[in-house]
């Protein structure tokens, strides 16, 4: 049974199995909304959302005029990420640029108020991350990254500021998901580096040091995407 309260992630992981499992095969059209919704006993909006997500992270294509195929099994590189879904309202630079800014001071302003289960979290998010990638598990590796920064996001000291992050959050994690079509194995390994190099400086309570390798960590990823903000 799909989990209820998290819609779209659950929809976009039975899709992925399908996918991963060869019940949907490279250059396979999907069902019609209206059909696969049904399928699934679910809204027409989580089903988009849940499409939106895994044509992210390269593992579907729309092609204007005829359709969403299956891109096929994750095979590492891709050579191209799908398009930006809010370049009505924000470039994906922007958005890079302002998480540099938000996230960099969130993670100085989180120092000295993890607790030690927090941390311990933060690098079992680390691990899974890593570990979802090992397995060609793109969701997998991208939810844990998400929970791996969202766990510093909630020790903020600033209310202000995780205010401003929770009315931006669904443009700051499409940040995440853009890049993963195309990342190197060699970066991926160089993020989760990045990741626990963080989590030494929170737990170490230098806020300084938090701060830099955050702000650097964002940075190497948008670099990844072409962008140097």
């Amino acid at each position: 049974m799909l989990n209820k309260t998290l819609l779209p992630q659950s929809v976009a992981r039975e899709i992925q199995a399908m996918i991963t499992g060869g019940i949907l095969k490279p250059g396979d059209k999907i069902p019609s909304q209206r059909e696969f919704s049904q399928n699934f006993g679910v809204s027409r909006a989580s089903l988009r959302e849940a499409l939106l997500t895994l044509e992210t992270l390269g593992l579907l294509k729309t092609e204007p005029g005829r359709g969403t195929f299956v891109a096929g099994p994750p095979q590492g590189q891709t050579g191209h990420m799908a398009r930006w879904r809010y370049s009505e309202s924000y470039s994906v630079f922007d958005v890079f640029q302002t998480r540099i800014m938000l996230e960099g001071e969130i993670t100085r302003l989180a120092a000295g108020r993890l607790t030690q289960l927090q941390l311990e979290q933060m690098e079992t998010a680390t691990r899974a991350m890593e570990e979802g990638w090992a397995h060609q598990d793109r969701l997998a590796n991208v939810e844990a990254d998400l929970e791996f920064h969202a766990i510093i996001v909630s020790a903020c000291a600033n209310a202000v500021l995780r205010t401003l992050y929770e009315t931006m959050r669904d443009q700051l994690v499409e940040t995440q998901r853009q890049p993963i079509p195309i990342t190197n194995p060699e970066r991926m390994k160089d993020s989760i580096a990045e990741h626990r190099r963080i989590i030494k400086a929170l737990a170490a309570s230098d806020g300084a040091s938090a701060k830099q390798e955050m702000e650097a960590h964002i940075r190497n990823t948008a670099q990844c995407a072409g962008l140097t903000p």
